[in-house]
């Protein structure tokens, strides 16, 4: 299936439904800059800066978005992660293209083929061997760096495990680059102790710190000198994204010394001991994180890996993961709850995947605000599955409705690649057409200082300021 041949879409106007739409973004949100504080980008790409070179190599060979499209399109798996030439995998993408209409992947495609490409043509089989070209021969021109710097952003935050030596980050600190690169301490990996590699990963833990562990104390001991680490980097978040249900089980520290010395010694631990030596892990982290003035970020609701056939052939971030259907909210409470009654509460971003919960999480995080800091507990963009039009709209009305949008902190793009930047804009436009619309029923006035300002706020503004960048 194909469209007729030169078929165009022009994105000028995409989501602007109203002329005050159009002034809120193109007067105001379409000049600010970028601050993508969290994204899987690679550092040791951007300090290399190496030419890109291939579109393929730039859009397919990590985006789980089109890999599971072109998987629903019935495109062969060889096509998706297998070892086939590059034009033949960027042809069967081409293929998928016109079969997105109605999925954010459609848009997000001629965004970025317009931004980067200065391609208006809908993308499709017919004009696949010319578009290869012509990107091709801009990506081999253009650095990591440069693609950075032309789409206006200012800084990024990778996510990075805190065994990571930080070296690329340090290098770009010490070069001329545009762009800041700041890392975040990911710490899941922490929390696998009911795996078989969990010991293995102790190892390099020790070996990062310097610390020999052998005890619940010499773990901490090594957590603590990787965060003090990470911190002289300019680390100024944290991040955590384990899959499953939150389970908050109270511990004390005596207690979970002796699970974590029964797993030292090769003994099974039950899923209660499991849960106490992770929820005091959670708690011991968030108080450091609140010690050293980061912000913390909690990733809830996601099932992983559900394809054990695709798994099996790939590994882990195979394109295989869910919306997941866990009970949140008691034991998000009950965790923030005592962070909070100890003052040891961190500034907080929770992002949720599944829809059903965004009133229960846009709530959740207004029970522990406090006065002296604006925006302190945030409840994160729509995240993941639900970062498109429709998720969007819903995760700015339930914060307008039950929150401060105006201290939100706007769009993130969660994302490897470097060309996925327009996902910013593609908020903007949705933000703004939110208000243009608005307004022009009369719900409110019709301000342009004002809300131009509050666009630049949440587009910027503040999240420069939450985390002092």
């Amino acid at each position: 299936m194909e469209f007729e041949k030169n078929t165009k879409m022009d994105v000028e106007n995409l989501f602007l439904n109203s002329e005050t739409a159009k002034r809120l973004y193109f007067d105001f949100a379409a000049k600010m800059p970028i601050i993508d504080y969290h994204n899987h980008l690679s550092a040791k790409k951007i300090a290399e800066n190496k030419p890109v070179n291939n579109i393929t190599d730039a859009w397919l060979s990590e985006d789980h978005y089109k890999w599971r499209a072109m998987r629903a399109n019935g495109i062969d798996e060889k096509f998706v992660t297998g070892e086939v030439p590059k034009q033949e995998k960027f042809q069967k993408w081409a293929e998928t293209v016109p079969f997105t209409v109605g999925n954010p992947l459609f848009h997000w495609n001629q965004l970025e083929l317009k931004r980067y490409f200065d391609i208006d043509e809908v993308l499709q089989p017919s004009n696949a061997e010319a578009i290869y070209a012509k990107c091709n021969l801009i990506l081999e021109k253009k650095t990591p760096a440069q693609l950075l710097e032309d789409m206006k952003v200012e800084l990024v935050c990778t996510t990075d495990d805190p065994t990571d030596s930080l070296e690329y980050h340090i290098q770009i600190a010490n070069g001329d680059f545009f762009t800041k690169v700041l890392p975040t301490f990911r710490s899941d990996n922490l929390f696998f102790i009911d795996t078989d590699n969990f010991k293995n990963y102790l190892s390099q833990l020790g070996e990062a710190s310097g610390v020999q562990i052998t005890s619940l104390k010499s773990l901490l001991k090594a957590i603590s000198n990787r965060i003090e680490f990470f911190d002289s980097v300019g680390c100024k978040l944290s991040d955590y994204g384990v899959s499953g249900e939150l389970i908050i089980e109270d511990a004390s520290e005596e207690e979970v010394t002796g699970i974590f010395s029964r797993f030292l010694l090769g003994i099974k631990l039950s899923k209660i001991e499991i849960a106490k030596y992770r929820t005091f892990m959670l708690l011991t982290l968030a108080k450091k994180y609140h010690e050293k003035g980061w912000a913390q970020q909690y990733h809830l609701g996601v099932i992983r890996n559900n394809n054990n056939r695709l798994t099996e052939i790939f590994g882990a971030d195979a394109g295989c993961d869910s919306i997941g259907d866990y009970t949140m909210a008691e034991q998000l409470s009950k965790f923030l709850n005592q962070l909070d009654y100890e003052e040891k509460l961190a500034k907080t971003i929770v992002y949720n995947l599944n829809p059903a919960y965004d009133e229960v999480f846009a709530t959740m995080m207004g029970n522990f605000a406090s006065g002296g800091s604006p925006g302190k507990m945030q409840w994160g963009a729509a995240w993941w599955f639900l970062d498109q039009k429709d998720g969007i709209e819903k995760n700015l009305k339930a914060l307008s409705s039950l929150g401060l949008l105006s201290r939100s902190l706007g769009m993130l793009t969660d994302s490897r690649s470097f060309l996925s930047f327009t996902r910013h804009e593609y908020y903007r436009r949705v933000l703004c057409d939110l208000f243009g619309s608005q307004i022009e029923k009369g719900e409110l006035p019709n301000d342009m200082g004002f809300f131009g300002k509050l666009i630049e706020n949440i587009s910027y503004y503040n999240t420069k300021s939450y985390f002092d960048f």
